[in-house]
């Protein structure tokens, strides 16, 4: 997890980034309330430690356009402050400060600050999973082994390939963050779908194939009540999206709903690459593991077609990283 650290006085700030780095987390480190803000739009950090008086932006003003800005994913507030009396605490409350430690603070003080608030950001992460597997759960759970690890690597490493490459998908580190993270759940209706036609070890014939199909709705149907209970968790959102849209092709000749081109959401035509690519050089019941280079010759052969060119041209230029999840990952 990134913490972004804000102060203007160096000694405190180099402080501030030695002891968080020493518990274990990643710093995004800013000199003033306008460069945290820039920070944090990029990488959208989960945790801000700020100080309150500062130049260009203070403190106070900082942590309340964050709260204004944050949407779909919380930020977790703490504001380092020498101005103790009531009517500024007050002020930072309803700034939206969610925590405040006086100035000069205490290390260990501060540490477990910082560990309360993992706490409570693990919480709501996990809160929102439970819920929406739940769902699931009631119909049947289903054992998917390191074919969903493989994907979200996959998927992490086409997205960051296309965040460098074009800059007109809006692709951010955050994003990065949440296909990671999501990326597993796109076969999660798979667990509504009948064991006959799940379990099959051929082919499906056309009715089976028909019924197998459903495996995207039902998982949308899943998650996207999820989104509707927790509205500002945008991984959820992801989610949904993947789960619904990773079945369609490029060209329109997919399903459920046969959309195309940039009408299929970049999560999806990013996963549905990556889910691809791993059934064909992945060993199954009815076929074997097919080489590298043949499935990348499939995968080429279907750009503009099943495939957005955009992701093709990444996996083409990421092929060897694709390889080493493949090694890094193999089924037992």
């Amino acid at each position: 997890m990134k913490v972004l650290i804000v102060d203007d006085e160096l000694i405190s700030r180099i402080k501030l980034d030695k002891l968080v780095k020493s518990l274990g987390y990643e710093t995004l480190v800013a000199s003033n309330g306008k460069e945290g803000l820039e920070l944090w739009l990029q990488y959208r950090p989960r945790m801000v430690i700020t100080d309150w008086v500062m130049p260009e932006m203070s403190g106070y003003e900082l942590v309340k356009e964050i709260k204004r800005l944050q949407g779909n994913q919380f930020s977790y507030t703490i504001m380092i402050t020498s101005q103790n009396d009531t009517e500024h605490l007050v002020s930072g409350i309803e700034a939206g400060a969610d925590d405040f430690l006086s100035k000069p603070f205490i290390k260990e003080v501060l540490s477990v600050r910082i560990k309360a608030a993992q706490r409570i950001l693990s919480f709501e992460s996990r809160d929102l999973v439970i819920f929406a597997m739940a769902r699931l759960a009631e119909e049947r759970d289903t054992d998917t082994g390191f074919h969903l690890e493989r994907i979200r690597h996959y998927s992490k490493i086409l997205a960051k390939q296309i965040e460098r490459d074009n800059k007109d998908e809006g692709l951010t580190p955050f994003f990065i963050d949440n296909i990671f993270m999501t990326s597993p759940l796109h076969d999660i209706g798979k667990i509504g779908i009948p064991d006959f036609v799940l379990l099959k070890p051929g082919r499906l014939d056309e009715k089976e194939f028909s019924i197998m199909k459903q495996h995207t709705t039902i998982g949308y149907t899943a998650l996207k009540a999820a989104c509707d209970k927790y509205p500002k968790a945008e991984y959820l959102k992801m989610s949904s999206e993947i789960a619904l849209y990773h079945h369609e092709k490029f060209d329109g000749s997919g399903y459920p709903s046969g959309i195309s081109n940039k009408n299929i959401p970049i999560s999806a035509r990013i996963v549905a690459l990556a889910d691809v690519y791993d059934a064909l050089v992945s060993k199954r019941v009815y076929k074997s593991a097919m080489p590298h280079d043949m499935a990348k010759s499939i995968i080429i052969s279907e750009k503009g077609k099943h495939f957005d060119p955009v992701v093709v041209e990444a996996f083409l230029k990421r092929e060897q990283q694709f390889i080493d999840v493949l090694d890094k990952y193999k089924n037992n």
